[in-house]
């Protein structure tokens, strides 16, 4: 699709560059010797909750080691989380892939930050990154995103889409980086049409609850919202949004996807006729920066913000009824022209 390939194509732009900074139980691993700090073994990844497979924020992570992997032809790992673990289980699965030579090193997801933060600090010579969350260290890279401005662009497209001037908001679990989502995706249909209104549910207070991890809870929130009259559900909630998509194509309503275009998901191909369209998040395009850095002999580090202006986050256009909704593909491409022009400030809260 090409709003993807574009995407792509801006990551590796950007690595080349050193990256456009606005702001300054294991699974597929391949084993090794014992290399220590600092080794050359590749790139490894640490999931967060969810795991590969969500459809959503760990599998982009999965696409940007995988081009890792075939560029530079090294060995790679991806780590599954445990359910219930703590910040020691996080600090341990880092530490041992830290020692074991793999370099970088990335927690996706901001429950690793803690974790981040300690196994750092203990292996100087390794490159960490973390995604969606800040951390201090010379040898830490933070990969965070504008989702506000992609949720600001999914608003719009609601706004555009529904008919009953109701629409859904999804939220994970109830944290400020899921806040970004809901008030972008607010702010954009607030200002595309004030007489529609937002719906907003959250799942769960903490992570540890499953909020990002149980279809099922996501089903029954859409269901909810749907019964409400909301023909447009927009869902951040990892794994959980599935149920989500799932109740929005029962019912013959539009769902918004987020972070990987899940409208081209295999998994979720009975679906994909109610998926309007996708906020985007390159997550796999800052791992790929990250490791290219590496392999180039150049590390990054300190905060690298992907946002509209370097294509880290966007909006799909895979489904061809994105272009026939009167008005959504116009009233989008003003958008974006709005925020990158800076006219249009996105809200965070």
């Amino acid at each position: 699709m090409r709003r993807i390939s574009k995407l792509t194509r801006v990551a590796v732009g950007v690595a080349s560059l050193g990256l456009v900074a606005t702001a300054c139980g294991g699974t597929s691993s391949e084993s090794g010797g014992d290399s220590g700090d600092g080794g050359d073994k590749g790139l490894a990844i640490a999931y967060d909750v969810g795991g590969k497979g969500d459809q959503s924020f760990n599998d982009a992570a999965y696409t940007g080691l995988e081009k890792a992997k075939q560029e530079f032809g090294y060995k790679t790992a991806d780590i599954e989380p445990t359910e219930g673990e703590t910040d020691a289980d996080k600090e341990q699965r880092l530490s041992s892939l830290a020692k074991q030579g793999y370099n970088p090193v990335i927690g996706v997801g901001y429950a690793y930050g803690t974790a981040m933060k300690a196994v750092a600090a203990k292996y100087p010579k390794t490159t960490f990154g973390i995604v969606d969350s800040e951390v201090e260290g010379k040898n830490v890279a933070s990969l965070v995103f504008a989702e506000e401005q992609a949720s600001y662009l999914a608003g719009v497209a609601a706004a555009k889409a529904t008919k009953s001037n109701v629409v859904g908001f999804v939220g994970g679990v109830d944290i400020p980086l899921i806040h970004k989502f809901e008030a972008g995706y607010k702010q954009g249909v607030q200002d595309t049409n004030p007489k529609v209104k937002v719906l907003s549910q959250y799942l769960t207070q903490t992570a540890e609850e499953g909020g990002f991890a149980s279809p099922d809870k996501g089903k029954a929130a859409a269901e909810g919202q749907i019964e409400k009259k909301a023909d447009v559900v927009y869902a951040a909630a990892g794994l959980s949004g599935q149920g989500v998509i799932e109740a929005a194509a029962k019912a013959k309503v539009w769902a918004i996807g987020v972070d990987s275009d899940q409208y081209k998901q295999e998994p979720l191909a009975k679906y994909k006729n109610s998926i309007l369209t996708s906020a985007l998040k390159d997550v796999g395009g800052a791992v790929y920066a990250l490791a290219k850095s590496v392999h180039d002999d150049k590390p990054l580090n300190g905060t690298r913000t992907f946002d509209l202006k370097v294509n880290g986050v966007g909006l799909s256009e895979s489904n061809p009824e994105y272009a026939k909704v009167p008005g959504l593909a116009d009233a989008v491409n003003k958008a974006k022209e709005g925020i990158t022009g800076g006219s249009i400030k996105v809200k965070t809260e």
